[in-house]
C-alpha cells in the first residue's frame, strides 16, 4: 500500500497521509535509526516493590538508553518512594502531593523533554522490545497514538526481574476489551467512530506535539481521564495504532476489572459533558453540555432580520446539542439613549439585545471555537435551515466519514455562496500533513473526504417561517425507524415463540400417537382377556354341569 505524503513532519521528512484511522498506509521499518527521545511518565502511589520491577524492565529495553528518560511522580506515598539501583540512567523522581492520577501525570508531563510521551502505570512491566515497538511508529509519522497489548497476571511479584518475563508471568489474561475492539474493527482501520477509546494510560505513547495541541489531562475529572484525553487527541488530528509487539504485564487486576459498573457510573456522569461522540450518554432532548456536538458560526453584522431568521431556525431545529457563535464588534457598541432609532449600529444593538441571555448563543469579536467540538457549520446569515437540515448534514458527514460538506446555497455571476460543515479533527489532521501553500480543503479530501450538496435538497431556504417545535418529519422518520426495529425484534421473538409452540405441539402429537397406540394395545389385551374370561366361564359351567350330572346318576 502506498501512502501520499507531505513535507511538514519532524526533520522536514515527508509525512504519510492517513485517511480516517487506516494507518496501514504507514509502513514502519523493522530496522531504523533511533533519533526521537521518549519520556516515560509513571505516576505512583505506594507499591515500591512493583515500581522496582517496572524500572528494572525499563532499564532492559532494546531502545537506546540515551534516548529514554523516566519521570517517576510520587503522588503522596507513605513512606515516600525511592529510586532503586536497577533503573534507567536518565531517571528522576519528583513529588506531587496533590492526590489524583491526572494531576500526577500532568506534573510528570511538565518535566518531560522527549519528542514522545509514554504513559506507564507503576504496576505495568514492559517486555524488552516494547518501547522500540512504540518508537518504530513514531519515527514513521508525527501524529500517532500507539497502544501496546497488556496482559493481566496473578503471578507473585518477584524480588528481581525474571530472566524470562513471559515464562514467569504466564498464564495471563489479555485486555479483553482492547482485543475485542481491535478485532471487530479490523485493527481500528475500518473507520470506527471512536478510535480514541484505545488511549489507555497503562501503556500508551503519544507524540508530544499532539499533547501540546490537545492539552494536558483534565484534572477536574474523577475517572475517565484517559478516554477524555484520547478524544481531545483525536480532535487534534491523531491516528490511533494498536501494536501487538509492544507487550506488557499488569501486576494484578485493574480497579476497572474489579468494579466496572460503579466505575462506569461515575465516569459517564462526567465524560458525557466533555465527549460529544458518546451520543448515547446525551439522551436528554434539550439540555446543554460543556462541549456541544456542533458550533454554528454566523456573521452577526449581516443585519438583525437576516441574523435572527438564521439563528432562530437553528435553535428550533432537531439538534439541541448546539452552540451558535455570532461574530461582531460587540464590545464597541454604545447604548444610544436619546435617539435609539437613529443609532447607526441599531441592528448590532438589536442582535446583541435579542441573544445576550440565550445560553446557546455566544457573542464574540473573534472566532474562538472550542477545539473539542466535533463539527463546525459556517453559515451565511439570511439562509434558513429547516428543522432537520442540520441533523441530515451531520448524518451525512458521520455515515460517510466526510471531513467537509459544502452546501451550495446560491450561484450567480457574482460568485458562489456556500455553507460549510467541517469536521474539526479532519482539518487538524490536514494542517499536520499539508505542504506549504497547499489548499487545505484538498488535503481534507485526501485524509477524510469532501462532498457538495444542494441547499434545497437539505431544506435550506431564503425565506423565514415561524419556528416550529422539534417534532418533525425527520424526527418522526427516526422514531418510525426505531419503532420498525422494535416491531421487527418483537416479530422475531414471536416467530421464535411460535416455533417453540410448534415444537411443543409436535411433541404432543407424537405423545398422542404413542398414547393411541398404547390404548389400542390395551384394548386388544382387554378384548383377549374378555374372551379368555368367557371361555373360562363356559369351561367352569360345563365342568359343573358334568359334575352335577354324575352325582345325580350316582
Amino acid at each position: 500500500m502506498t501512502a501520499s505524503t507531505s513535507r511538514t513532519g519532524p526533520h522536514d521528512e515527508r509525512v504519510a497521509r492517513v485517511r480516517g484511522n487506516d494507518y496501514r498506509v504507514i509502513q514502519p521499518p523493522e530496522c531504523f535509526t533511533p533519533e526521537l527521545m521518549v519520556s516515560v511518565v509513571i505516576p505512583a502511589y505506594g507499591g515500591q516493590d512493583k515500581l522496582d520491577l517496572v524500572l528494572a524492565a525499563l532499564a532492559g529495553q532494546t531502545y537506546p538508553a540515551e534516548l529514554i528518560e523516566v519521570i517517576v511522580v510520587d503522588n503522596g506515598s507513605t513512606p515516600p518512594l525511592r529510586l532503586p539501583a536497577g533503573r534507567p540512567a536518565r531517571t528522576r523522581l519528583i513529588v506531587c502531593a496533590e492526590p489524583g492520577r491526572a494531576v500526577a501525570r500532568n506534573a510528570g508531563l511538565a518535566e518531560a523533554t522527549g519528542d514522545v510521551i509514554h504513559w506507564l502505570d507503576s504496576d505495568v512491566v514492559l517486555t524488552p522490545g516494547a518501547i522500540e515497538a512504540h518508537m518504530r511508529w513514531h519515527h514513521a509519522a508525527p501524529y500517532l497514538v500507539v497502544t501496546g497489548y497488556i496482559r493481566f497476571t496473578s503471578a507473585e511479584v518477584p524480588d528481581r526481574l525474571p530472566g524470562d518475563l513471559e515464562r514467569h508471568f504466564e498464564p495471563a489474561e489479555p485486555h479483553a476489551w482492547i482485543v475485542d475492539l481491535v478485532e471487530r474493527t479490523n485493527g481500528l482501520t475500518d473507520n470506527p467512530q471512536r478510535p480514541f477509546s484505545l488511549h489507555v494510560g497503562g501503556a500508551t505513547s503519544v507524540n508530544a506535539r499532539l499533547i501540546e495541541v490537545a492539552g494536558p489531562m483534565d484534572e477536574e475529572l474523577i475517572l475517565g481521564q484517559d478516554t477524555e484525553m484520547g478524544y481531545r487527541l483525536s480532535q487534534a488530528g491523531a491516528v490511533f495504532v494498536p501494536e501487538p509487539a509492544a507487550r506488557a504485564y499488569h501486576l494484578g487486576p485493574t480497579m476497572r476489572m474489579r468494579d466496572k459498573q460503579p466505575i462506569d457510573r461515575v465516569s459517564h456522569a462526567f465524560v458525557a459533558d466533555r465527549i460529544p461522540a458518546y451520543r448515547w450518554l446525551r439522551g436528554h432532548p434539550g439540555r446543554q453540555w460543556k462541549v456541544p456536538y456542533v458550533t454554528v458560526v454566523v456573521d452577526g453584522t449581516a443585519g438583525y432580520d437576516a441574523v435572527r431568521a438564521t439563528v432562530d431556525a437553528l435553535l428550533a431545529g432537531t439538534i439541541p446539542d448546539i452552540s451558535i457563535l455570532l461574530l461582531g464588534p460587540w464590545d464597541t457598541l454604545q447604548h444610544e439613549r436619546r435617539a435609539p432609532l437613529r443609532d447607526p449600529d441599531l441592528d448590532l444593538v438589536l442582535v446583541r439585545g435579542h441573544y445576550l441571555h440565550e445560553g446557546r448563543v455566544r457573542l464574540s469579536a473573534a472566532e474562538d471555537v472550542d477545539p473539542a467540538v466535533p463539527f463546525v457549520l459556517r453559515l451565511p446569515a439570511g439562509w434558513i435551515p429547516g428543522e432537520d437540515t442540520l441533523a441530515r448534514l451531520l448524518d451525512l458527514a458521520r455515515d460517510e466519514g466526510l471531513g467537509l460538506v459544502n452546501v451550495l446555497l446560491d450561484e450567480s455571476s457574482q460568485g458562489v455562496v456556500a455553507g460549510r460543515l467541517e469536521r474539526v479533527s479532519a482539518f487538524a489532521r490536514a494542517r499536520i500533513v499539508a505542504e506549504p501553500g497547499e489548499d487545505l480543503d484538498d488535503v481534507v479530501d485526501a485524509v477524510s473526504g469532501v462532498s457538495w450538496v444542494e441547499a434545497e435538497t437539505y431544506g435550506f431556504t431564503a425565506e423565514a417561517g415561524s419556528p416550529l417545535g422539534r417534532r418533525s418529519a425527520y424526527r418522526a422518520r427516526v422514531e418510525a425507524q426505531a419503532e420498525a426495529a422494535r416491531l421487527a425484534k418483537e416479530a422475531e421473538r414471536l416467530r421464535e415463540q411460535v416455533a417453540k409452540w410448534k415444537e411443543e405441539a409436535g411433541r404432543w402429537r407424537k405423545s398422542a400417537v404413542e398414547l393411541r397406540r398404547e390404548v389400542g394395545t390395551l384394548r386388544r389385551h382387554l378384548s383377549a382377556a374378555t374372551r379368555t374370561q368367557r371361555n373360562l366361564r363356559a369351561l367352569v359351567s360345563s365342568t359343573m354341569k358334568r359334575a352335577l350330572g354324575k352325582r345325580l346318576r350316582d
